[in-house]
């Protein structure tokens, strides 16, 4: 036993253990989401007891716990992404020119349900859903007034868009080439993670084998001809908003990125020429601490596994670079000022915990999509934190912290545990045909639902100070208008393009389809050739099919 354990052993007993005997402590155990006690105190376990394991090393060096860059944010401030779309292209690009307006330094693209799932807005699956939720985009011509104004060749672009993401991706290369703007400069990610739409969210059109193959054709051509842009941005925020724990959202999400990993690798491509443009998004939730050592757990884990199971060797290979997003599953609609609070803590521990872009949540999303002062709101609390605070000018400032310490390891930990499980069943596509992460996220997410509702777990204004308020105003509707208005776009569009190019660009891309070539050049033919997002859709769903839900109970 070492010195500082024998000196805790006493402290608890003679101390802490008398005064808890004569005043109880609020519960009977304090613990995390992932199921980590909170002990009363803590100080250097075995790992870290000469103050400065292995495990921590230092801030852009391997195993990357304290950062993925050496200067972290004393040499630039994270990204300040605002997540935005809404109604027409029309409506969005002007919400676009606010944001960054208001100092926002990245965009980031929000699109409706019928553009995810590959409907254009004249099909009755997009009946009542056209720029409900995002913007509607179903042609190259939308996307030209998407963008509009805007520096493709300055500023970085993320899309949220999965099953249709190479589409997505094709219509932004397609403008950027008719603005003048190469390939090789344009820079962003798309989102394009498909495995935790299996498990977590919903919006996938193709069976996983199809689907993981338009994903690797992704990175070899982004590879190869658009190397600024990351190819993907495999996502945990869905993950943990369908209700996991802290740890079992690094675990899936880590074996999300396994998956994409191994299937590139058997696709041909060299692990350390694509890995290093691989990015991560994450959800920031509630329970502070554990969510900065989340993100220091994550780092440490995802750097062991490309160095060891894959064996990249370049460095940029090994780095979890990520993106954090405040969690919308936490605003609530009762006393909803109480969320700006909410966010700028779980914006905090993000930067905290070293994120390389950020999302802040509006206040007023429980209710609507954000209005214009909510969303500046929403960025102000980014930009406070950056120059006001002076948590930027230190690199890993929690870094040392016992508790924080110990967090990190037992999250890891626990992360690990899953990781060895979904291998046993075969890989995550495998569990996920099996059902296993999808029941895990169900079994936490009702345990967490219990707890509020039976008071364990305050909700502040929710189930504890609670109080009668009217319902806020100024909140944004998408005008009806906007689906119909969509509709009459595309049928111009497919009454003043040139048809036969389309058509037999559409059929290239299904005979390719039935062939191992890769689809992105191909793709990108067809929206050239002004093909709507929802025809390139449908050709790939005759020759792929469309996947069926696993549900489990």
């Amino acid at each position: 036993m070492s010195t500082f354990d024998a000196d805790y052993q006493r402290w608890k007993t003679a101390v802490w253990g008398k005064a808890t005997a004569k005043a109880k402590e609020r519960e009977a155990t304090f613990s995390t989401s992932s199921g980590i006690e909170r002990a009363p105190l803590d100080g250097p376990g075995p790992a870290h007891a000469d103050g400065y394991g292995a495990k921590l090393g230092f801030p852009g060096e391997y195993p990357f716990t304290r950062g993925v860059q050496a200067t972290m944010f004393r040499g630039r401030h994270w990204t300040m992404r605002q997540y935005a779309g809404f109604g027409s292209a029309k409506d969005a690009n002007a919400r676009y020119h606010y944001l960054l307006k208001s100092g926002q330094t990245g965009l980031s693209v929000a699109f409706d349900l019928p553009t995810q799932m590959g409907h254009d807005a004249d099909s009755p699956r997009a009946l009542g859903e056209v720029g409900k939720v995002g913007v509607s985009i179903g042609s190259v011509r939308d996307m030209e007034v998407l963008l509009d104004g805007l520096p493709l060749g300055e500023v970085s672009t993320s899309m949220t868009i999965n099953a249709t993401a190479p589409v997505l991706l094709c219509l932004y290369a397609a403008v950027g080439e008719r603005r003048g703007v190469p390939l090789s400069a344009l820079q962003g990610t798309v989102q394009n993670d498909i495995l935790k739409e299996y498990m977590a969210r919903g919006t996938y059109i193709y069976p996983p084998a199809p689907s993981l193959r338009l994903i690797t054709d992704l990175f070899a051509f982004c590879a190869k001809n658009v190397p600024k842009w990351n190819p993907i941005s495999i996502s945990g925020y869905h993950i943990r908003e369908a209700g996991s724990t802290a740890a079992q959202e690094i675990a899936f999400t880590l074996g999300d990125g396994v998956a994409y990993v191994e299937a590139a690798v058997k696709a041909g491509l060299d692990v350390d020429e694509f890995a290093g443009r691989l990015s991560f998004f994450f959800n920031v939730h509630n329970d502070f601490m554990e969510e900065v050592a989340k993100f220091r757990a994550a780092r440490r884990l995802w750097a062991r596994l490309m160095k060891e199971r894959f064996k990249a060797k370049d460095p940029r290979s090994q780095m979890l670079r990520f993106h954090a997003q405040t969690a919308g599953s936490t605003l609530t609609a009762q006393q909803p000022l109480n969320n700006v609070v909410r966010v700028s803590l779980q914006a905090l521990a993000a930067v905290l915990g070293g994120c390389q872009s950020l999302h802040t949540n509006s206040w007023d999303e429980a209710l609507a999509l954000p209005s214009e002062g909510a969303a500046r709101l929403a960025l102000r609390t980014q930009q406070v934190i950056a120059y006001e605070t002076g948590v930027a000018d230190a690199i890993d400032p929690l870094g040392g912290s016992f508790h924080l310490e110990r967090l990190t390891d037992e999250l890891e930990a626990k992360a690990e545990a899953y990781l060895a499980k979904l291998d046993d069943l075969g890989g995550m596509v495998r569990a996920i045909e099996q059902g296993f992460p999808q029941k895990e996220i169900q079994d936490a997410a009702w345990s967490a639902q219990r707890a509020q509702e039976d008071g364990r777990a305050v909700v502040v204004g929710v189930n504890k100070f609670t109080a009668q308020e009217p319902p806020p105003e100024g909140l944004l509707k998408v005008d009806p208008a906007v689906e119909a208005a969509q509709r009459e776009a595309l049928a111009q569009l497919k009454r003043t393009r040139d048809g036969g190019a389309a058509q037999r660009t559409l059929k290239a891309l299904s005979a390719a389809a039935r062939t191992q070539v890769n689809l992105i050049p191909l793709i990108l033919d067809a929206v050239k050739a002004e093909a709507s997002l929802g025809e390139i859709s449908n050709v790939l769903r005759e020759v792929f099919g469309e996947h069926r839900e696993h549900v489990v109970l």
